[in-house]
């Protein structure tokens, strides 16, 4: 559903910074994504061998982190007219454990009118997923064409 808050590219500020609210990671959606995808790999569903893994606890899936981190990219302030994802560069840095808090910050860092689709611009959003102590889990950079306003 749109908003009056969604922005279109021309909205868009270089250097301007959001943080998103804030997302839980429970036992019950760690549990959900494996099921969804079909990967119950042991340090993500079983507490038992999860302990004796170097995390010493389970972990969620990183896969699971990129996609929290762009739905609550969609839920924050500062949000863009539905458009076309062109691709993500994004690391894995720590563990996200059961039990953490996680918000994603971001900020546009460039933005140019698109060469092959007029009405379209594209903009460059560095993100970083944080936990609750303000440690970065994740990291990268999404690139995306969001509409243009119309004339």
């Amino acid at each position: 559903m749109l908003t009056n808050q969604d922005r279109y590219w021309d909205d868009a500020v270089v250097g301007e910074e959001c943080v998103s609210p804030p997302y839980d990671v429970t036992e019950a959606r760690v549990m959900a994504y494996a099921d969804l995808t079909g990967d119950h790999t042991p340090v993500h569903t079983d507490e038992e061998y999860a302990k004796t893994t170097p995390f010493g606890t389970r972990v969620a899936h990183g896969l699971f982190g990129l996609s929290i981190a762009d739905g609550l990219k969609s839920k924050s302030d500062m949000r863009f007219m539905p458009g076309m994802s062109l691709g993500w560069e994004w690391s894995f840095v720590g563990p996200i454990k059961l039990g953490d808090t996680v918000r994603v910050k971001f900020h546009v860092a460039s933005k140019r009118e698109s060469r092959s689709r007029p009405g379209w611009g594209i903009l460059v959003l560095p993100s970083e997923l944080i936990n609750q102590r303000d440690e970065v889990v994740q990291k990268g950079e999404h690139r995306v064409m969001v509409p243009r306003r119309p004339a």
